[in-house]
């Protein structure tokens, strides 16, 4: 049974550790995806309405295995040869497709029936996706809500997955120490032009602090979320009121920078580097769904507020407050 008690970075790295004692499973010769119908071992909640209808099949799959606790079937929705993972949020980072097989089998076998994982939100297809999701406390310790960059192959098997989490919302420590990667293989993508297109533009205008130029890039019923301040504002004129002022202080804000996208031309995510004022914040991801004229619908930004002093934590939530009336 996992201890709850240890963090999730621990019980990954305890895996990777005992990775050489653990033999090596072989593939299975398909997934076994859950068939719509059939009775999942998660909440059935997922939004895919700007999903293609594969990736939404795949990530069905896979998250059936994981909350399975299966990590024989849960491999085989990796590539043999090129799976790339890391935890943004922890650091830690599994290389290959070895070290991910060594550390799901340390752990998911003897995980306690109500350890879950499941999609909330899939923006994306089959070539690439930002999948929003839950790791229930039981899986982990604490409650970790998720942004994952997901980037698939010509076989439709994973080659990159980079999560995001908030651990000041996980009331969980995080921090950047020495060994926090560099290489994120930022250079692998599978996005579709359009969605590189709109997070690039987003982007430019929030590093430039122009809340005017990025309103305009939204449609006017947008609804735009900071998972880490806590903050939802729906409309453009919400909207542009709350970058005027969170532009400047937010770690997505003036100078930070785009590191990788994912999606489709309904939309997806891209991961960014941090403002240099968020230091030692290094990343952050954010998701980005778009209507049939490319304008922004939606925007889910996390990263990990923990790692920012208590007192710069509480300007951002207070970006959220009107002014006087």
């Amino acid at each position: 049974m996992l201890d709850s008690s240890m963090s999730r970075r621990n019980v990954l790295r305890t895996a990777v550790v005992t990775a050489a004692a653990a033999s090596g499973a072989g593939l299975l010769a398909s997934p076994a995806d859950a068939a719509p119908g059939h009775a999942l071992p998660y909440p059935d909640i997922v939004d895919t309405s700007h999903a293609s209808k594969e990736v939404a099949r795949i990530m069905r799959g896979f998250f059936t295995a994981k909350s399975r606790h299966d990590p024989d079937e849960l491999m085989t929705y990796f590539d043999k040869q090129d799976a790339f993972y890391i935890d943004a949020s922890s650091g830690s980072v599994w290389p290959d497709w070895d070290a991910l097989d060594a550390v799901f089998h340390a752990f998911l076998p003897s995980a306690p029936p109500d350890a879950l994982s499941y999609p909330i939100r899939i923006v994306g297809d089959e070539h690439s996706a930002l999948v929003s999701f839950e790791d229930t406390p039981s899986l982990f310790g604490r409650e970790l809500r998720i942004l994952g960059s997901v980037t698939f192959n010509r076989r439709r098997k994973i080659v990159r997955w980079i999560d995001y989490w908030d651990g000041r919302s996980s009331l969980r420590a995080t921090s950047i120490g020495p060994t926090y990667p560099t290489d994120f293989h930022d250079g692998v993508v599978n996005t579709a032009p359009a969605v590189i297109r709109a997070a690039t533009r987003l982007q430019d205008a929030f590093a430039a602090g122009d809340a005017a130029a990025a309103t305009a890039l939204f449609s006017f019923d947008a609804v735009l979320e900071d998972m880490a301040a806590h903050a939802r504002v729906q409309g453009q004129l919400q909207i542009q009121r709350y970058l005027s002022r969170a532009l400047p202080i937010v770690p997505y804000g003036v100078g930070a920078s785009v590191a990788h996208v994912v999606g489709s031309r309904q939309g997806g995510g891209y991961e960014w580097h941090a403002a240099p004022s968020a230091a030692p914040m290094r990343r952050g991801n954010t998701a980005i769904e778009l209507d049939a004229s490319g304008k922004v619908t939606r925007l889910t930004a996390v990263y990990d507020a923990g790692l920012l002093s208590y007192p710069t934590y509480q300007s951002l939530v207070l970006t959220s407050a009107e002014a006087p009336l």
